[in-house]
């Protein structure tokens, strides 16, 4: 066991780590600041290469910061994990310092969150995706549509003006709310193709009731929303669409549940406590990202692909990329069936069981992630194959690719190495694990106000 004073010498090391990002970031900041006011304007050019040097500096610095709690992991991974925590904190202060310290190394996020009118240019974010979802346009082409009541007091004949009678049109449109609301749903939202809930700039829950249905439908974006403690509902009357009513049965209270759907994209989401899975995607969907998201307090996390027997699972393919999958979690994060899944640059920081786990020979890539095992040293590896023994799952596509292994975190990969099945579970390039912390700071819902940056 480390001595206080081995423990007290690394955070004094950690500390002096940090303060060297957090000083090196002000000078360069500064230094760009100082160059814009000049009477001959910093060029493009210019500004990249500032840019890229000062992400360099960053990830380096980051990087040093991992390997220091990587070395004393085994001692007290709650504590480590604060410490990161902390230094994550610090580093991501550079975003408030100057017009080229916006970028994170996250693509979704410097696309758009930089724009201090972003309110006015909602639909960019369209124009953002990433992953085997990015062609999910939501509402794009679509009218505004602004929901002032929180109420679902009738689910087959919803009033005008609340999220159910939104999402339930023909039309593409774009989901915006007039001010802070908690909906309860009485029974699940059966949302329509074409579709954008934007829930920028409002605090947005969907609690304590039944929450989102996308089922034989097509290009949805969920954006910025609060879902959690999810109840199941059904045995009642739901409306889908204008012209159709019809009997539900028994929903299982998945927070978010994807059902015979494409260019699906699930975007800076804070989920938690539901009955049954956060996301589900299953029954022939395909081309989904579930990007940016933070998860927390939940057993059974995201389950892609139906059952084993279910064979049209096979075209499945989901990018699971910049998540922060946080306290309370127990598995599936994910559990994969039969397709191609893309597990790139996401910051694992809890898990009881294991983390990703598959059955029906998936092809798994993982990249570019951050493992923070868990202290029980019968849950250190990431992977678990289900419903197989060694002689099935060994030619599994398992792959593991610069990823960061914290606390005795470790993979089990399989299958062969240089498999053309990479090809298909291959979705976006991955940065660097360094970069992990920066790219997922913003993970969950962002407290976007008008006329500033996200």
């Amino acid at each position: 066991m480390t001595s206080k004073k081995t423990k007290s010498n690394v955070f004094i090391t950690l500390c002096s780590l940090i303060f060297i990002v957090f000083f090196v970031g002000s000078v360069s900041v500064r230094a760009g600041n100082n160059e814009d006011k000049a009477p001959s304007r910093i060029s493009d050019v210019e500004k990249e290469e500032l840019e890229r040097s000062y992400n360099a500096t960053m990830a380096a610095r980051l990087a040093e910061v991992e390997e220091a709690l990587s070395r004393h992991a085994v001692d007290d991974p709650e504590e480590i994990a604060s410490m990161l925590e902390l230094s994550v904190k610090n580093s991501t202060e550079r975003r408030k310092l100057g017009y080229f310290s916006c970028g994170t190394g996250n693509p979704i996020d410097d696309c758009w969150r930089c724009d201090r009118n972003w309110h006015k240019n909602r639909k960019r974010l369209a124009d953002c995706g990433i992953g085997f979802g990015r062609n999910a346009i939501g509402g794009r082409d679509g009218r505004f549509y602004v929901v002032t009541d929180s109420r679902d007091d009738d689910p087959v004949n919803p009033r005008p003006g609340t999220l159910r009678h939104a999402v339930i049109q023909d039309k593409p449109l774009w989901i915006v709310f007039k001010r802070h609301m908690v909906i309860t749903l009485k029974q699940e939202l059966i949302v329509n193709s074409f579709k954008t809930i934007d829930g920028r700039g409002a605090n947005v829950h969907i609690a304590n009731g039944g929450c989102i249905t996308v089922q034989f439908v097509t290009n949805v974006i969920i954006h910025g929303l609060h879902i959690h403690d999810c109840k199941r509902t059904g045995n009642a009357m739901v409306r889908s669409s204008p012209s159709h009513y019809g009997w539900r049965t028994v929903a299982d209270g998945d927070a978010i549940s994807i059902f015979g759907s494409s260019h699906i994209w699930v975007d800076h989401n804070s989920l938690s406590n539901c009955a049954d899975g956060l996301v589900d995607a299953v029954m022939g969907s395909t081309a989904i990202t579930i990007s940016n998201n933070y998860f927390t307090h939940h057993n059974e996390v995201i389950l892609l692909g139906h059952s084993d027997s279910y064979v049209r699972d096979k075209q499945m393919q989901a990018t699971i990329a910049y998540n922060h999958f946080g306290e309370g979690l127990i598995q599936r994060m994910p559990r994969c069936r039969h397709g191609y899944f893309h597990v790139v640059n996401n910051d694992y920081t809890h898990w009881e069981m294991y983390a990703i786990g598959g059955s029906a020979a998936p092809t798994i890539n993982s990249q570019g992630n951050r493992y923070l095992a868990p202290a029980n040293r019968f849950a250190k590896e990431v992977t678990k194959r289900l419903d197989a023994d060694h002689g099935r799952w060994k030619g599994w596509h398992w792959r593991s690719e610069g990823d960061l292994m914290l606390n005795g975190a470790y993979f089990t990969p399989s299958g062969a190495g240089a498999s053309a099945s990479y090809a298909r579970a291959s979705s976006l390039g991955a940065k660097s694990s360094s970069m992990v912390a920066s790219i997922t700071s913003g993970a969950g819902v962002l407290g976007c106000t008008r006329g500033h940056p996200c």
